[in-house]
């Protein structure tokens, strides 16, 4: 497994290979993929060239969510695994399951939900976005 770690400036690097008991606590986002051409895959990451791509911005969502929490580490899935590699590809959907259950925190990010301004005092089935929530590509995906 490899994490995203967050530095001291608020920057983030990928880890090396972590197994068994030397994975520290993680936060762990749960999202639709967009096209391909949007998604920040592990090469940008090792690159350098993933920041103008509309996925990056799930990736800034989910770390600063960690660190809210407290993780300096967190997991997502587009850009943490290699899907170059076929071993690892593999062994990523062999244990996507454990991974997501040994996660410290699960965050959703709907990219087809707007998120407005809201009274904390308010009910969640008074929300302006529930309809778009409850219509949420994230609820059909596979």
């Amino acid at each position: 497994m490899r994490l995203l770690q967050r530095g001291n400036a608020g920057e983030f690097s990928l880890t090396k290979d972590l197994v068994g008991d030397n994975i520290p606590p993680y936060a762990i986002l749960s999202h639709t993929w967009g096209a391909d051409t949007e998604e920040v895959t592990f090469k940008n990451l090792i690159d350098g060239t993933g920041k103008g791509k509309a996925g990056y911005n799930k990736i800034l969502f989910c770390e600063e969510k960690a660190a809210s929490h407290g993780l300096q580490y967190f997991w997502v899935d587009t850009c943490c695994i290699d899907k170059s590699s076929s071993a690892e590809l593999q062994e990523a959907i062999n244990s996507m399951f454990h991974w997501y259950r040994n996660a410290a925190k699960c965050y959703v990010y709907l990219s087809d939900v707007s998120s407005p301004a809201f009274d904390a005092d308010d009910k969640f089935s008074q929300l302006p976005c529930k309809s778009a929530f409850l219509a949420s590509r994230w609820f059909t995906r596979g």
